[in-house]
């Protein structure tokens, strides 16, 4: 019986590059495997088909030789080594294994060389004032955490010793197991994949390297720094195990509430009540600023509620920058209350002498009202 053609059999075109051959042979061995189908003889002869097929194409030289003479380049013992199971297979069949059944993944993810994983990052949560952020600031913390342990100098083995080589897995942190014809790796069940294994371990630490204590750290809040901003200050965070490279400290900023401004990126607003009297015949009032001064805002005669005065460049720096936001003061216009007899009086004879020009936004209202009653009626 003729065999295939290997590009019928992993389902892709000549054209197709590394990656589509090998997503095609990962989704087809998945389909295949006689572990997903025990005592399929059929089964068993596609993946031996398609191992065959993928273990030829993925081979630049093989697969220049297969597409110019297809089987024959072959046909002489000089060919793809039917089912064999060299490394990259045996790499790639373990990959499977890993989404298949959920493997261990990786050995070398979260470690270094020797065994030593990277410590965990830390996170800080750090509150300031608008003031302090106006200003920026540097300030002092106190963070629980791991440290290298200073007995064993982060070895976790006893001083005077040192961790030595896992002889069940001589020292690569995994180890492989045949199951049929088919090879899967796991992690060493010895060392837990560090490759190391100490004989001794450190009576201070007990063998992991590091200790729990408070450090001291001092962080610089620059100037115009915004609220949920993060500071990342790199290997300040959980030592590594076993000597391994520290983690990193993650310091997230948050404002406390002002109690005149409010903040919009660079720009800050502020509502400042006036008298009815100031709005109609005009004043001024003093404003405070963060940088703890007072500047003057001048009220025009008839200002109404709701106005708005631009400071220009009083608002918050702009962080690492020269630029600085503005300053937003809005009015609100207060009514009288509590009102003394002469007051009512003068309000009053005050409303009488009033026209539409007084009130020239209330009259024109009211008159509209007018109409619009008025042509109901009609």
């Amino acid at each position: 019986m003729s065999k295939r053609d290997f590009y019928e059999v992993l389902g892709v075109s000549k054209s197709a590059d590394e990656k589509d051959l090998k997503a095609a042979f990962r989704k087809l061995a998945m389909q295949y495997h006689p572990d997903r189908n025990p005592g399929d003889k059929a089964s068993e002869a596609a993946f031996k088909e398609i191992n065959e097929a993928y273990d030829t194409l993925k081979d630049p030289q093989k697969r220049a030789a297969y597409d110019r003479f297809g089987h024959a380049a072959f046909e002489q013992g000089g060919g793809a080594g039917g089912p064999g199971f060299n490394g990259d297979f045996a790499q790639t069949m373990s990959d499977i294994f890993e989404s298949f059944f959920g493997g261990d993944g990786d050995p070398r993810r979260g470690r270094s060389a020797g065994g030593r994983e990277r410590g965990a990052d830390l996170r800080y949560n750090m509150e300031i004032t608008l003031e302090e952020a106006f200003q920026g600031k540097q300030v002092e913390i106190r963070v629980p955490t791991s440290i290298t342990c200073e007995a064993c100098s982060g070895s976790g083995a006893k001083p005077g010793t040192a961790p030595q080589n896992c002889r069940t897995c001589g020292g690569q942190g995994r180890v492989r197991a045949m199951q049929g014809f088919f090879t899967i790796e796991r992690t060493c069940p010895t060392c837990q994949g560090r490759g190391q294994v100490i004989a001794d371990p450190c009576g201070k630490c007990g063998g992991s390297g590091r200790t729990t204590n408070e450090k001291t750290l001092t962080v610089n809040i620059p100037a115009g720094i915004e609220d949920g901003t993060r500071i990342r200050l790199s290997g300040e965070g959980e030592a590594g195990a076993r000597g391994g490279p520290a983690g990193d400290l993650y310091i997230f900023i948050g404002l406390k509430p002002h109690e005149f401004f409010q903040r919009d990126g660079a720009d800050i607003y502020c509502r400042v009540p006036i008298s009815m009297t100031t709005a109609a015949l005009g004043g001024q009032f003093d404003v405070p600023t963060l940088s703890g001064e007072k500047t003057k805002v001048k009220v025009p005669e008839g200002t109404q509620a709701g106005k708005q005065f631009r400071l220009r460049g009083k608002g918050m720096p702009v962080m690492r920058s020269a630029s600085q936001g503005d300053m937003y003061i809005q009015v609100l216009v207060e009514t009288p209350r509590n009102l003394t007899r002469k007051q009512r009086e003068l309000l009053e004879e005050f409303e009488k002498a009033s026209s539409g020009e007084t009130n020239p936004e209330s009259h024109g209202f009211f008159a509209k009202v007018k109409d619009f009653f008025g042509n109901l009626g009609e």
